[in-house]
C-alpha cells in the first residue's frame, strides 16, 4: 500500500470546552484515511487492531487535539473545507444518500486547504486519545452522520473493541 503523506505545521489549538490553548507538534499525515485493496477506507478494525496497523506503517495513531488541529488549522475552520455549509461534493454524509462508505478522494472539494482528503464524512477515525469506560475518541463524521458531526471540534467515542463498518483511521508520524 502506497501511501501519501502531507505535512501539517504545528502550532497552538484551541482545544476543548473552555478553548484552553494546547501545543501541537509538526507532523506528516496520510493524505486520506488508511485504504484497503479497493481504494475504500479499511474498516472493521478495533482501536487496537488500527494502532497496530499504523506501527506497522511506521507512524502511530493521531491524538483527538492533534487531529483538530489538522482539521481546522490555524485559522480554526468550522469545517475542514472551510466556514462553507455542507454540500454533498464536501463530503459523504447522511444527506449525501450514500448509505455507505465510498472510494476515498471522491470529494475533493472538501479537502483541507493542505489538501488532506477524506477529513469530514465517509468513516469516522480512531484516535490515540481515551475515554472512560474503555473507549477512544473518534473524530470526522461518516456516511451516517448529519454535517453538524463533520464539524471540526465535534468530537464522539467508540469502545475501543468495536470494529464497524463506519470507522476507519489515519496515521501520523513525528518528524
Amino acid at each position: 500500500m502506497a501511501l501519501t503523506w502531507i505535512f501539517v505545521p504545528g502550532g497552538s489549538c484551541e482545544y476543548g470546552d473552555q478553548g484552553r490553548r494546547v501545543p501541537v507538534r509538526s507532523l506528516r499525515w496520510t493524505a486520506t484515511p488508511i485504504t484497503g485493496a479497493d481504494d475504500h477506507p479499511l474498516t472493521r478494525v478495533s482501536h487496537g487492531e488500527a494502532a497496530a496497523i499504523a506501527v506497522r506503517l511506521g507512524g502511530r495513531l493521531p491524538t483527538s487535539v492533534e487531529w483538530e488541529w489538522m482539521a481546522a488549522g490555524p485559522e480554526g475552520r468550522l469545517y475542514p473545507w472551510g466556514d462553507r455549509p455542507w454540500r454533498p461534493d464536501l463530503a459523504n454524509l447522511r444527506e449525501s444518500g450514500q448509505g455507505r462508505p465510498c472510494p476515498v478522494g471522491v470529494c475533493p472539494e472538501g479537502a483541507t486547504t493542505l489538501g488532506l482528503l477524506d477529513v469530514a464524512g465517509n468513516v469516522w477515525e480512531w484516535t490515540a486519545t481515551t475515554v472512560m469506560g474503555d473507549g477512544a475518541i473518534i473524530r470526522g463524521g461518516s456516511f451516517a452522520s448529519p454535517p453538524l458531526y463533520a464539524q471540526c471540534t465535534f468530537l464522539n467515542a467508540a469502545p475501543v473493541e468495536l470494529a464497524s463498518p463506519g470507522i476507519g483511521f489515519r496515521v501520523v508520524r513525528d518528524l
